[in-house]
């Protein structure tokens, strides 16, 4: 089972001794078109973070980190965000905070536009002396935006917030054709809806395939950074 840093008691932690990697999910709050919820990044962030701690047993899963930098969708009602130099900065307190505590932290980032800040939080941990690493979702050959990806995620992850009669296809060119645009004037510009894919097909089959992937080259990404030295948690 996912052992959870908040229903946990400090007597908890410091019984392990410092033998457990912090995980900490770092989503977003931000449209996904017009079928699923502002926190689909989010959930998606803390779905993987849990499954990292029930397969590899010495991570502990922090809250997430809840707020992204998400300026390109700020356009859209419910959007809310911090630029990149905010949100470097709390993911570094973040872990500095966690040093004395943990072997180490992994960021475990499920919205693309966080890459900036996760870049700079890495860059000063390593210079504090901190242990991180940083992972984000990525899918070989998936769509942009609240597309079939996103949609086959949130069907295994939580079916019900799926809004799936109000799926609708957005701009469906690839990604390279599309940001000139969108860096220059933001999503709604481009996309009315929102959505930069297509759903369409999605399912859950789809979206457990996928989270199996994801959870796979995750814990492999962390048993290679913090080998089990086979002491028991």
């Amino acid at each position: 089972m996912p052992v959870y840093l908040g229903g946990s008691t400090w007597q908890e932690i410091e019984a392990t001794g410092r033998r457990c990697v912090l995980a900490v999910p770092i989503g977003s709050l931000e449209q996904h078109g017009p079928h699923l919820p502002l926190d689909t990044d989010t959930r998606i962030a803390f779905a993987l973070a849990s499954r990292l701690s029930a397969g590899l047993g010495s991570v502990v899963v922090a809250p997430p980190v809840a707020y992204g930098a998400s300026g390109e969708h700020a356009a859209f009602p419910g959007t809310l965000l911090v630029d990149h130099g905010v949100l470097a900065q709390v993911l570094v307190e973040l872990v500095r905070s966690a040093r004395d505590a943990f072997r180490g932290v992994v960021l475990v980032s499920a919205h693309g536009g966080n890459s900036e800040a996760l870049h700079r939080a890495e860059v000063q941990c390593r210079a504090d002396g901190d242990d991180l690493l940083t992972w984000q979702v990525r899918t070989e050959g998936g769509d942009t935006h609240a597309g079939r990806t996103e949609t086959s995620l949130m069907l295994a992850i939580d079916p019900p917030v799926v809004r799936i009669d109000r799926a609708q296809a957005g701009r469906t060119e690839p990604l390279a054709v599309l940001l000139p645009r969108l860096r220059a004037e933001g999503v709604r510009p481009v996309s009315s809806n929102g959505v930069l894919g297509d759903p369409e097909g999605a399912s859950a089959a789809e979206g457990i395939a996928l989270l199996q992937s994801m959870t796979e080259d995750l814990c492999r990404a962390v048993a290679a950074r913090w080998p089990d030295d086979g002491r028991p948690v």
